[in-house]
């Protein structure tokens, strides 16, 4: 059997969205993939700190985290990207500017930093745990390593935000925009030179639009049947929901394990 690389994401692929839990048959096929010899790795989006512990959990060694920004190989972080400095600094003061609230992500932490509560105060607490570190002496253009911006922005009103697109940018929940680095098709490609292996022998699973930008015709991608029209119609196949064992029975359908 040709040895394979394989990409999973996590939420609403390798995990359940309704308990937040890794589905079973999901986990058992990774672990089959694995003794048959082929290479497995996580491709999410959730920061490093935040991803390493659920990597552990299901067992595995290797990931691309961070938007594709973070590779980690046999349980070592190789390299963790910040933003670019100026287009970041510079989306940070025209959202100051404009009169909406900013926090950053200055570390691989939980914390978030802002120099005043404009963010809280406008659009409420980011929904997943976050520390809170104000400083009214904090100066946006004098940071140099960013790896997220939050910014309080409605979708009806971030046209005002010119500079939006020139760096990537995500929107999960209605009240505000998130940029981090999102290109889970370049961390992946990292990943693969580092282990030298054939692009045409990386097999990615996905279930959201955050998972178009790493379905791409260099290899073979597979949609969960949950996951979004736009995602299945990119899709070389569509398997049965993750819950209903969709990663077990299309590894099964290939002969992966």
């Amino acid at each position: 059997m040709a040895k394979k690389y394989f990409f999973f994401d996590i939420d609403g692929t390798l995990t359940d969205r309704k308990t937040h839990q890794a589905v079973p048959s999901a986990v058992e096929a990774l672990m089959q993939l694995q003794e048959n010899g082929h290479f497995v790795a996580i491709a999410t989006g959730r920061a490093h700190y935040k991803a390493i512990s659920f990597m552990e959990e299901i067992g595995l060694k290797n990931m691309v985290c961070a938007g594709g920004g973070a590779l980690v190989y046999n349980n070592e972080l190789l390299h963790n990207r910040p933003l670019d400095t100026e287009k970041a600094r510079a989306i940070i003061n025209q959202a100051d500017e404009l009169g909406y609230g900013v926090l950053v992500m200055l570390d691989d932490s939980i914390k978030v930093w802002a120099k005043d509560n404009r963010f809280v105060e406008q659009v409420g607490e980011r929904q997943e745990p976050t520390e809170y570190v104000i400083d009214p002496e904090l100066d946006f253009s004098s940071l140099d390593t960013i790896y997220k911006i939050y910014l309080s922005i409605s979708k009806e009103e971030e046209e005002k935000l010119t500079l939006k697109d020139t760096l990537g940018n995500l929107r999960f929940v209605p009240e505000y925009l998130m940029f981090q680095y999102d290109d889970k098709y370049a961390g992946i490609v990292d990943m693969m030179e580092k282990l030298n292996g054939d692009l045409a022998d990386v097999v990615v699973f996905g279930d959201d639009t955050n998972d178009l930008v790493m379905f791409h015709p260099q290899w073979t991608n597979i949609a969960m049947g949950n996951a979004t029209e736009e995602l299945k119609a990119k899709a070389d196949y569509v398997t049965e929901a993750n819950v209903d064992d969709g990663i077990f029975n299309a590894c099964k359908k290939f002969g992966w394990i």
